[in-house]
């Protein structure tokens, strides 16, 4: 009998389907009294969770009062998904509704003399904001089970991005289209003007020469 290694297949999948997803875990700087924002692509029905915290300067001490901060992550129609204000850390998880930018926004309160803040964060959106080992526990199932609802889940969000990839495109075709549309009257509109112009100076010019008698 053959027995045919599905390893290599199932990561091929596991790698194309955490394409779709987005893992964004960075490390930035952030000084008093400014406010630095990040910016992801969400599409609509889609799990995201984020996670972040402000680097303690004195390891080992109380965090100093001037490292705290304001965050707020809203939607690219403005509403607002988090907020939390004068925090050290905090965590935030939804369903975006609405299929577009999503911006979390940080801030730190003005401080005399001017400070410098260390900020960790997590964002994951898609099958990367599942929490799969929690999955595992609960459910108490096997690897290859886990490994097959990863695949499912990873499968369904391709199948979801390829349709909302082709909505997008849809949508910029329409807007081509009614850009063109536009283009074309107002280019027509821009050359009446210009030839309505010209005859009127052509008009001009000849009674002004007809009452000087010079034609």
């Amino acid at each position: 009998m053959i027995r045919l290694n599905l390893q290599p297949l199932l990561l091929l999948l596991l790698v194309l389907g955490f394409q779709s997803s987005t893992i964004e875990s960075v490390r930035f700087e952030l000084q008093s009294g400014h406010t630095k924002c990040i910016a992801e692509d969400i599409k609509s029905n889609s799990m995201t969770v984020g996670k972040y915290s402000v680097v303690n300067p004195n390891e080992g001490q109380p965090m100093p009062d001037s490292h705290k901060l304001t965050v707020r992550v809203t939607s690219s129609y403005g509403n607002s998904y988090h907020y939390s204000d004068r925090v050290e850390s905090g965590q935030f998880s939804f369903v975006a509704v609405e299929a577009g930018d999503y911006m979390a926004c940080f801030w730190a309160a003005d401080h005399k003399p001017q400070t410098t803040l260390t900020i960790d964060f997590d964002w994951r959106t898609g099958v990367a904001a599942k929490d799969w080992s929690n999955v595992a526990k609960k459910g108490q199932v096997d690897v290859m089970e886990v490994e097959l609802k990863k695949l499912y889940e990873t499968v369904t969000s391709i199948h979801d991005e390829m349709y909302y990839l082709r909505d997008r495109e849809e949508e910029m075709q329409d807007l081509n289209k009614a850009t063109d549309s536009k283009m074309f009257w107002l280019g027509l509109l821009s050359l009446f003007v210009s030839l309505s112009v010209a005859g009127l100076q052509l008009w001009h010019l000849k009674t002004f020469f007809q009452k000087k008698k010079l034609i």
